[in-house]
């Protein structure tokens, strides 16, 4: 006989198996990170509802297209990428409480986490450089085309599992190049010198992990400034043609990118913060709306030769393409046209990285103000990225001798796997 015990029993058995079996492990070994700063509007892009009026009348801005997945529309403006939707995975259900601060809400992306006070916790770029190593020392396992800042950071990681930051496309940075007169020999001397110091540094501060990891990246970046990771900047050995689908600023880093982790670079982020598009970026209070499109157009271009480009060179499978923003925006429209913020409920894409692509998780209601089917919190959203890369992200990692899981009780979307 089934009692009403027995049968809560199970189910709470099954519940905690299910809660407690391994988490899937992709094979995706880079990946990309499209950075649409200041809450790019879901309603605009990935997930258009009926049109309002950009004025009294809430809803989308725009019409919609159908694409590659079946019933699945996006923004008319993504004309390019809604035949290439069956490589992505749609999640319109991303949902966090923070409305009214771009930085905590940016921080809260990039972490998976809210601050602590005892704890600056690292970013995802890091934690995957730290997990996944370098794949070779002449190229940096973290790189970011963005605004450097502490949301990027290694955080108690350390300096070791920093990033590159990287302000022009078609140049190394700086530091990595040397100045005209000086030779090879004299560099020699210097890098020899330089060593000397470290060691006596490091002899009068024993066992502190700051001086180490510094010392440790002052190493590395002198073994990147060989060819190999110089090279990879000189973008004038792609084709034209493929040069010119990337489209502008935004798509020659996309292009960089897939360079880059042809090259080795685990993390990628490619911030798109061309503010002067349309005036505000994607923060589209007031007049930035009524050109929005030109952003979404641009994302739309790069996003698309991205994917086909990273399918041609036989690497879309093993590096997965993230698209994220620190909130969406409300179907209503502020006094100027435009829209305020929005966190409860936003979208964000997962592209390639041997997931199992071609469908959407999540849904908003009929207007896009709040989350109707599965949630997706912002740690399910990194434990999935980090299980796609085929990282633990329920791993301990260490703050001394605190440990600190990967990601805050994330929970794996499963469905993408197998």
């Amino acid at each position: 006989m089934i009692t009403r015990r027995s049968l809560l029993q199970t189910a709470a058995a099954t519940a905690f198996a299910s809660e407690s079996a391994p988490a899937p492990k992709g094979k995706a070994d880079s990946c990309i990170f499209l950075w649409l700063g200041g809450g790019a509007a879901h309603i605009d892009t990935f997930d258009p509802k009926v049109k309002g009026d950009g004025k009294k009348q809430p809803g989308s801005y725009y019409g919609s297209i159908p694409t590659a997945i079946p019933n699945v529309h996006i923004s008319e403006h993504l004309q390019l990428s809604a035949p290439l939707l069956d490589r992505t995975v749609l999640i319109r259900s991303l949902s966090h409480s923070i409305v009214s601060e771009h930085g905590a809400a940016s921080n809260l992306m990039h972490t998976g986490r809210l601050p602590s006070g005892t704890l600056l916790y690292p970013s995802i770029g890091s934690i995957v450089a730290k997990e996944l190593g370098a794949k070779t020392e002449e190229v940096p396992a973290y790189v970011v085309m963005g605004y450097p800042n502490i949301m990027r950071d290694p955080g108690f990681l350390g300096a070791k599992y920093g990033y590159v930051y990287l302000t022009q496309v078609e140049t190394g940075p700086n530091g990595l190049t040397l100045p005209p007169d000086v030779n090879n020999a004299r560099q020699d001397r210097r890098e020899t010198l330089l060593e000397r110091m470290r060691l006596s540094y490091a002899a009068r501060e024993q066992g502190d992990p700051v001086v180490q990891g510094q010392i440790d990246v002052s190493r590395q970046g002198f073994k990147m400034a060989g060819p190999r990771f110089l090279n990879v900047f000189d973008l004038n050995r792609e084709p034209q043609a493929l040069r010119q689908a990337y489209g502008g600023e935004f798509g020659q880093r996309c292009l960089l990118a897939r360079r880059l982790v042809q090259a080795g670079t685990r993390f990628v982020e490619v911030s798109f913060n061309l503010n002067f598009l349309n005036g505000t970026g994607w923060d589209t209070h007031n007049e930035g709306q009524l050109k929005q499109h030109l952003l979404i157009r641009d994302l739309d271009q790069a996003f698309a030769t991205l994917l086909t480009d990273l399918e041609r060179n036989k690497l879309l499978d093993r590096t997965l393409v993230v698209i994220a923003t620190e909130f969406g925006r409300p179907p209503e429209f502020d006094s100027g046209g435009g829209r305020g913020h929005q966190s409860v409920a936003f979208s964000g894409v997962l592209a390639g990285g041997g997931l199992r692509t071609g469908r959407v998780i999540g849904e908003t209601d009929e207007l896009g103000k709040k989350v109707v089917g599965p949630l997706c919190r912002v740690s399910d959203f990194h434990a999935t990225i980090h299980a796609a890369l085929g990282i633990d992200p329920a791993k301990n990692l260490f703050a001394g001798d605190r440990p600190v899981p990967i990601t805050d009780n994330g929970k794996v979307l499963r469905e993408l796997f197998g």
